[in-house]
């Protein structure tokens, strides 16, 4: 396990997110859930651990020796398939909380029976992602939420406009078989975040008949990592699930921030408007919540700024 000690700051906070699908019985769940809580509480970590009969999913944030610690424990229970770590550092704690949830899936697709660590589609590195999307007999489709697409892609992705990830298979029998009806030839290229969701989209593709299905090893976020920008054909900014809200290329937190009323991300430009009032309201949700509703955000914000000054 490589966890770059070498950028280590006493005024950093190592962020680490990863996967792995892996068959778990329910007992190692059982112990795993009990272990993890034990010490996130004992290193002081914040984030967020999905586990699931299918393997894990999680992004934590904290000192070396905690994050360490953690997947070490992980890792001692993997069974089979990839273990998908990416590393990255904050001057600020990413999260508010420590959670360590069981799940049904550890990326919800809503489909019983994909199996990525047995079945999925072709991996390509981030030094060989460039020539495939280069290339104008490429499909590049990117498996994330509008939203998040709304802030950063790779010029010329195909935007599926989802607003979940439950909503890939239909898109895909709606939209993307008549796309490869249209080009017999091409080739599947996606890519998300981390690499998680197209591991299940690959997957999926495959079982529903498609073929030369490639996607992104590691996400965007090891692109970011393995390219440099001069090379990069990256366009903005990569939104994250937690308190960053969005990277730039050099992994550091962009110039985006969250709307704590409807959670979604904010430009600079969306942050000047008169309609944003933080914590309470933003263009997107102006007229979504009630005025009860901003009352009791407005006290939200309010605790939010106290405990940020201690």
């Amino acid at each position: 396990m490589n966890l770059q000690d070498d950028q280590t700051s006493a005024d950093l906070f190592q962020v680490a997110t990863f996967y792995s699908f892996t068959a778990w019985p329910e007992v190692t769940i059982a112990c795993l859930l009990q272990d993890l809580l034990s010490l996130g509480d004992e290193h002081q970590l914040m984030g967020t651990v999905l586990l699931a009969e299918e393997g894990v999913n999680g992004t934590i944030c904290g000192s070396v020796d905690g994050v360490r610690a953690l997947l070490e424990r992980l890792e001692r229970d993997l069974i089979d398939g990839l273990f998908e770590l990416k590393i990255s550092w904050t001057p600020e704690q990413a999260f508010r909380r420590f959670k360590v949830r069981r799940k049904a899936e550890i990326v919800t697709m809503g489909l019983a029976g994909l199996n990525p660590s047995k079945t999925v589609g072709t991996y390509v590195d981030a030094h060989e992602w460039n020539d495939l999307i280069d290339d104008p007999d490429t499909l590049l489709i990117d498996t994330r939420n509008d939203y998040e697409i709304a802030i950063g892609e790779f010029k010329g992705a195909i935007n599926p406009q989802m607003n979940c990830f439950r909503d890939f298979p239909a898109w895909v029998e709606q939209q993307l078989r008549s796309m490869v009806k249209a080009q017999p030839s091409a080739r599947i290229a996606m890519y998300c975040t981390g690499g998680i969701r197209c591991e299940k989209a690959t997957s999926y593709l495959i079982e529903k008949g498609f073929t030369n299905v490639h996607h992104l090893r590691g996400g965007i976020l090891r692109y970011f990592e393995e390219v440099s920008q001069a090379e990069s054909r990256w366009q903005g900014e990569c939104f994250v699930f937690d308190q960053r809200v969005a990277l730039n290329h050099q992994l550091s937190p962009g110039v985006h921030r969250l709307c704590h009323a409807c959670g979604m991300p904010l430009t600079p430009e969306d942050q000047a408007m008169n309609s944003y009032r933080p914590g309470v309201q933003c263009r997107h949700c102006v007229d979504q919540f009630s005025d009860t509703d901003r009352i009791r955000f407005a006290e939200r914000q309010r605790q939010m700024e106290h405990s940020s000054r201690k």
